[in-house]
C-alpha cells in the first residue's frame, strides 16, 4: 500500500492530497463514492489525523471532494464534468448480485493484515513458509525442468496428477478410486463452490455442522440454500439428528469435516461414523466429506476418512495440499462418481478453462517423490511443538479466563472465553495491540469462542501474541 515519503521536501499532507486526487482520477473512487474516514486513513498511512484533515481540506478547496454532516466525505459528483446522469451508480452494483460478500469479521481481519504485515497472525488457516517443503520443491524443479506444451489441459485436471493421487489416496487415506473419478480443483473452497452451484438448487435444505467452517463461506447463502445445524460435541455430530432433519426439512446433502474438525479440532468416533453412514444410506442422502487435516495427526496415525468405508459411492470426498504441503500451489481434489466429476468439470470449464498445468506438474512430481513421508513427519512434529507453545502461553496468561480441549491434529485451537465479551471490541483491541484471530461467531458459534490458528505464526511469536490477546481481553473486562 502507498505511504507518503517522509524524506521528500513536499509536505506529507500535500503528498496525500496528490495521491488521493490521482486515485480519484483513475476511477478507484468514482464520483459520489465514500472516502475513508480521517481516522481510518490516518491509521492506514501511519500519519497524524491532523495531516489527513489538511489533505482533505486541500481536496475540498479544489472541489474534488465534499463533506456533509453525518454523511462522511465523498468524491464530488460534478468534478471534471462527471454527473450522475453519465456515471454508473457503482455502489448499487457492488451491493447487488447474487454472490454475497465475505463475513464482516473476516473482511476486517484481511484489511488489518494488509495494512500491517507485522501483526501476529492467529487467523490465517495456512502453513508458515518454514513448514512447507520449499527446498524439496526447488530440487524437483531443478531435476525435472518443464518442457511440456503450455496449452489448455483436460477439464478434469492434469492426468499424471490424477494418477498420482490415485496412488497417494490409496497409500495414505485407504481410499480406492480411479483417475476418471477425480476432479482437480484449486482447493477445498472451489470444490464446495462447484458442489453448491451445480448439484443443488435455490431452496434446497442441507445439513452442516455447528460450529463449522462452512458458516464463514457465504457461498452457501449465495446459492440460496437453507442451512440446518448438526451440533458438534467432543465425539462429532449426532447421526440421529440427520433423521430428524430429513423428516422435517427433507435435507438433500450433508456437509461434514469428521477428522480434526475446523474449528473445534475434534474427531468423530467410530460408532457415530457407522451410524452416520447407515442413516445417510437408508435415506439416500449424499455426504460431502471435507478432509484437509487428517495427515497432520500428531501421532502419525491419521483417522480413517468416511470415504474409505463408502461401499455405494454415496460420499464426495474433497481434500487439498494447502494444509499439508503449500497453499500457494492451489491444488485440491474431489473424489466422486464419474457422472458428478464430469458435470462439475464442465462447469469449471465454463469458468476458467481449467487450472494451470505448472503447479499440477509440481504437485505430481512431489507426490511421486521420496520427500512426502519425511515432510509429513517434520510437519507433524512442528505443528505439535507450536500447539504446545500456544497451550503453555494460554495457561500462563489466561488460566482463569479461557478453557479449551487439546486437539490431536490440525492447525487450530478452539477456546471458550469464560466471561461474556463483546466480540467486536475484543477484536479491535487485539488489532490495536498487534495480534489477530478469528471470533467464534464466524463459524456459527456463540460470541464467547475464539479460534487460534498456530500454523501461520512463527514459534517465537506465539507467546507474545497470546500476551497481547490477554492484555486486550482484560482491558475490555475492566
Amino acid at each position: 500500500m502507498w505511504k507518503p515519503d517522509r524524506s521528500m521536501k513536499i509536505p506529507l499532507y500535500q503528498q496525500i492530497a496528490d495521491n488521493m486526487e490521482q486515485r480519484i482520477s483513475y476511477g478507484e473512487f468514482p464520483p459520489g463514492s465514500l472516502l475513508p474516514s480521517e481516522r481510518k486513513l490516518a491509521e492506514q498511512l501511519e500519519v497524524n489525523r491532523s495531516t489527513i484533515i489538511l489533505a482533505y481540506e486541500e481536496l475540498r478547496a479544489a472541489g474534488i471532494i465534499e463533506s456533509r454532516s453525518g454523511g462522511g466525505t465523498r468524491v464530488s459528483k460534478h468534478k471534471w464534468g462527471a454527473t450522475p446522469k453519465h456515471t454508473p451508480n457503482w455502489n448499487r452494483y457492488v451491493k447487488g448480485g447474487n454472490f454475497l460478500p465475505s463475513v464482516p469479521f473476516l473482511r476486517r481481519i484481511r484489511e488489518a493484515l494488509q495494512q500491517n504485515q507485522s501483526l501476529i497472525d492467529f487467523a490465517s488457516g495456512e502453513l508458515s513458509s518454514d513448514l512447507s517443503p520449499n527446498k524439496e520443491i526447488k530440487l524437483i524443479l531443478n531435476e525435472h525442468p518443464f518442457t511440456e506444451h503450455l496449452g489448455y489441459d483436460n477439464p478434469q485436471g492434469y492426468m499424471p496428477l490424477r494418477k498420482a493421487l490415485v496412488q497417494f489416496l490409496n497409500d495414505y487415506r485407504d481410499i480406492h478410486t480411479t483417475a476418471s473419478s477425480i476432479l482437480i480443483t484449486s482447493g477445498s473452497q472451489q470444490s464446495l463452490y462447484l458442489i453448491t452451484q451445480c448439484l443443488l438448487a435455490p431452496g434446497d435444505a442441507v445439513a452442516i455442522e455447528d460450529p463449522s467452517y462452512c458458516y464463514s463461506l457465504p457461498m452457501f447463502q449465495s446459492a440460496g440454500l437453507r442451512l440446518f445445524r448438526l451440533p458438534v460435541d467432543d465425539k462429532g455430530i449426532q447421526p440421529k439428528d440427520i433423521i430428524a432433519l430429513y423428516k422435517k426439512n427433507r435435507i438433500k446433502m450433508i456437509f461434514i469435516n469428521p477428522n480434526f474438525h475446523n474449528p473445534t479440532g475434534t474427531c468423530m468416533d467410530q460408532e457415530r461414523r457407522n451410524q452416520l453412514l447407515e442413516a445417510a444410506g437408508s435415506l439416500g442422502i449424499p455426504i460431502v466429506e471435507d478432509d484437509p487435516f487428517s495427515l497432520t495427526s500428531y501421532n502419525g496415525l491419521p483417522p480413517r476418512p468416511l470415504k474409505s468405508d463408502d461401499e455405494h459411492g454415496s460420499i464426495i470426498h474433497i481434500g487439498s495440499l494447502s494444509k499439508t504441503i503449500a497453499s500457494g500451489l492451489r491444488i485440491g481434489w474431489m473424489v466422486a462418481p464419474h457422472s458428478v466429476v464430469s458435470r462439475l468439470a464442465d462447469a469449471r470449464l465454463q469458468m476458467d478453462f481449467g487450472l494451470s498445468v505448472v503447479p499440477q506438474r509440481i504437485a505430481t512430481q512431489f507426490l511421486q517423490s521420496p520427500y512426502v513421508e519425511p515432510h509429513l513427519d517434520r510437519l507433524r512434529m512442528n505443528l505439535l511443538f507450536k500447539r504446545d507453545l500456544l497451550i503453555e502461553a494460554l495457561r500462563k496468561e489466561l488460566p482463569d479466563l479461557v478453557t479449551f480441549t487439546i486437539p490431536e491434529g490440525g492447525l487450530h485451537l478452539w477456546c471458550r472465553i469464560i466471561p461474556e465479551v463483546n466480540e467486536s471490541r475484543l477484536l479491535e483491541e487485539c488489532i490495536r495491540r498487534g495480534v489477530v484471530y478469528v471470533p467464534g461467531s464466524v463459524y456459527g458459534s456463540d460470541a464467547d469462542y475464539v479460534r487460534f490458528t498456530f500454523a501461520r505464526a512463527k514459534a517465537e511469536e506465539i507467546n507474545i501474541g497470546i500476551s497481547k490477546f490477554a492484555e486486550a481481553l482484560r482491558s475490555i473486562l475492566d
